[in-house]
């Protein structure tokens, strides 16, 4: 379909997507520590299928996961407008090594994503995950800077869980957000369920925009809450002013709008997304780095989009990996690999743990350098250890 503009944004089509049954309407629940979308017991698993696991984080730090419960009670939910916006988050952070290891996702959660991409498996198998977190883990002392991550259209918080836990044991505290009704399915700590409502629409770039406008609305709610004050009492101690936003697919348009229209964002990262609302042509002058395949670069499938914004980016960086596919920057192609599932884009493509290791050690850096002030040598030309990345700009 083609727009006045360009081509339909093309971040919609890059996942498989599944429509299913939306939930009644929320109830008003502030927030809770206390239950949670990720305390369902592992299923048993089939001694026939392969084991999953992430990747072990590369930081010194011990890491601890704790999910939140937020109810926006001063916005409609753009889907459902009856209702107050009501949000999962995942909280990873340095902990306290005490208590059991997080499971990856709940059954709901694990039952959807599986019928979706139509894998002939157990519906339970990513509860299954060996993850590295401990479930509600004491934090350990110290102010943290904080990286809000904003998954892909269809894909829930538990996708990008290898780049939070390596964050988390680097130093940060990192908010995973579950965009409510965008996801396959969020399940919230009382067992309701919520579907995929944008599955069930026509892909246009004024629901792109749409889109992208109500997450950059919901990761600043998650700023106000999490900045606020502590949420339990074994809380890492956020530094409200050190803030980035990093999201993968429409996640990274929402990325930048963030950084554009919220002060506190002081960085930010597209992971392989189109920009659904372009960046201010009068530039944006805070640190962006732009992370993508080479579907982005000029002449391929998203046009000029990628080139039109970088020109506008007084402190931004472009980084490709031509042999990327879509779901390389997420946990998505490890376990596809990890299963013996040949991967998207056919031999040669970047996926399975080399995919995620790429994604940390660049976003790590980036955040190091721009969070921190750090020395982030990798950010300044092409690298041996990683000799898949390219520097467009």
């Amino acid at each position: 379909m083609q727009t006045p503009k360009r081509l339909v944004r093309s971040a919609f089509a890059a996942t498989a997507l599944v429509a299913c049954t939306a939930l009644v309407a929320p109830s008003a629940i502030a927030l809770t520590g206390a239950a949670s979308a990720t305390s369902s017991a592992h299923a048993p698993s089939d001694p026939t299928e392969p084991a999953l696991a992430l990747p072990e984080p590369t930081g010194r730090f011990p890491v601890g996961v704790t999910p939140v419960h937020l109810v926006d009670e001063g916005r409609a939910d753009p889907w459902v407008p009856q209702a107050r916006r009501e949000l999962m988050v995942s909280l990873w952070y340095p902990a306290v090594p005490r208590g059991d290891i997080a499971p990856y996702t709940t059954e709901a959660v694990s039952a959807a994503i599986i019928e979706s991409a139509g894998l002939p498996v157990s519906p339970g198998i990513l509860t299954t995950v060996e993850t590295h977190a401990r479930d509600r883990a004491p934090a350990l002392p110290g102010r943290r800077p904080l990286v809000v991550l904003s998954p892909g259209a269809g894909l829930s918080r538990e996708s990008l869980t290898a780049l939070a836990e390596d964050l988390a044991s680097r130093g940060y505290v990192v908010a995973g957000v579950d965009h409510t009704y965008e996801a396959r399915v969020v399940e919230f700590p009382d067992g309701r369920v919520a579907g995929c409502l944008l599955c069930e629409r026509e892909k246009t770039a004024e629901l792109g925009a749409q889109v992208v406008r109500g997450r950059s609305a919901d990761i600043s709610f998650v700023l106000d809450e999490l900045t606020s004050g502590p949420l339990w009492r074994h809380a890492p101690v956020i530094d409200a002013r050190h803030v980035a936003v990093v999201g993968h697919s429409i996640g990274g348009a929402a990325a930048a709008l963030a950084v554009t229209e919220d002060p506190r964002v002081d960085a930010g990262v597209n992971m392989d997304g189109t920009f659904q609302v372009d960046l201010p042509e009068a530039g944006l002058d805070r640190p962006f780095l732009m992370f993508g395949s080479a579907s982005h670069e000029a002449g391929a499938s998203d046009g000029t989009d990628w080139p039109d914004n970088f020109a506008r980016l007084d402190a931004g960086q472009w980084l490709q990996v031509p042999t990327a596919n879509h779901g390389s920057f997420t946990d998505q192609l490890m376990f596809l690999d990890q299963l013996g599932v040949p991967l998207p884009g056919g031999p040669g493509t970047v996926g399975g743990e080399r995919g995620v290791k790429i994604t940390a050690a660049y976003v790590g850096a980036f955040l190091d350098r721009h969070l921190r002030g750090r020395d982030a040598p990798l950010l300044d030309g092409p690298s041996a250890a990683y000799p898949e990345v390219e520097f467009e700009g």
